[in-house]
């Protein structure tokens, strides 16, 4: 089934589109009037689905796309900005708005599924956050990726956890001091992409990527992918600690049994993802 036949159709109403291709869940950000920017309401939806995916075993995978011109352009300012009006000039709901999308940020790094950002244009701010945060990411030549609020006298301080951890440390301070835009082969070349595609082809080629990690064992992708975020922030001496009980413990998984003696055998190994 390929993704075109796949999708479903698009409605006005809906702020976040879900379908399926195959097992692969795509998400689809659908504000584009207002530059898929996450709204208090976008990002209620994000982490709903998330919520609802992390133990649906029919979902192998998860690509995260959007439609219009931008992927996302961030924080949803005109919502924000409504709020200065609050006796607290707004600070209450700041706090929850931004605590919120921190949440569901983590919710992307937690879920024991590979999540593809699929960006077809500018993600800004939150939006290039929401890039950050996934595993993997295929951009469209068109794509650009920019954390500007700094222009704005708003350092971009949350999207600056994503990007630190994702881009090189030179590199995150000048897109973070400036605000100036990069493209997206610079953004492959820092590493805050992982392929860049023809303008138009990013979807179909992100439901491809999360396509191939869909066919390993389900079990040990939700092991690596654990293990990949946790050692990361560990010592040295630590991270391989803890690697080697991961990796006893999963020796002893019956995938890793079907999968090594798969190999031996040369055939093609049965999952049973446990």
């Amino acid at each position: 089934m390929t993704s075109q036949t796949a999708r479903a159709p698009v409605s006005q109403h809906q702020i976040l589109l879900r379908e399926h291709v195959g097992n692969i869940a795509v998400l689809t950000l659908n504000r584009p009037d207002a530059r898929n920017s996450l709204s208090e309401g976008l990002i209620a939806a994000l982490t709903a689905e998330l919520r609802h995916i992390h133990d649906d075993a029919s979902v192998r995978a998860v690509v995260i796309a959007a439609n219009g011109k931008a992927f996302s352009a961030g924080h949803d300012m005109k919502e924000l900005t409504a709020r200065r009006s609050d006796p607290d000039r707004g600070r209450a709901y700041f706090a929850e708005v931004m605590t919120a999308c921190s949440t569901m940020m983590q919710a992307i790094v937690h879920l024991p599924k590979p999540v593809v950002a699929a960006v077809q244009g500018i993600a800004t701010a939150a939006g290039c956050q929401l890039v950050a945060s996934c595993d993997l990411a295929v951009a469209s030549e068109a794509a650009g990726f920019a954390t500007p609020g700094v222009d704005i006298g708003l350092f971009c301080s949350t999207p600056m956890v994503a990007l630190s951890r994702n881009v090189p440390r030179k590199q995150a301070m000048e897109m973070l001091l400036t605000g100036e835009p990069i493209s997206a082969a610079t953004a492959r070349d820092v590493g805050l992409v992982n392929r860049v595609v023809p303008a138009g082809t990013e979807r179909d080629a992100a439901i491809t990527l999360a396509q191939k990690v869909a066919s390993k064992s389900a079990y040990t992708i939700k092991v690596g992918k654990t293990a990949f975020y946790r050692q990361a922030e560990m010592s040295l001496a630590d991270a391989y600690r803890y690697a080697a009980e991961v990796m006893t413990e999963n020796m002893m998984a019956r995938d890793a049994e079907e999968g090594i003696g798969a190999f031996i055998e040369k055939r093609e190994p049965k999952w049973q993802d446990r």
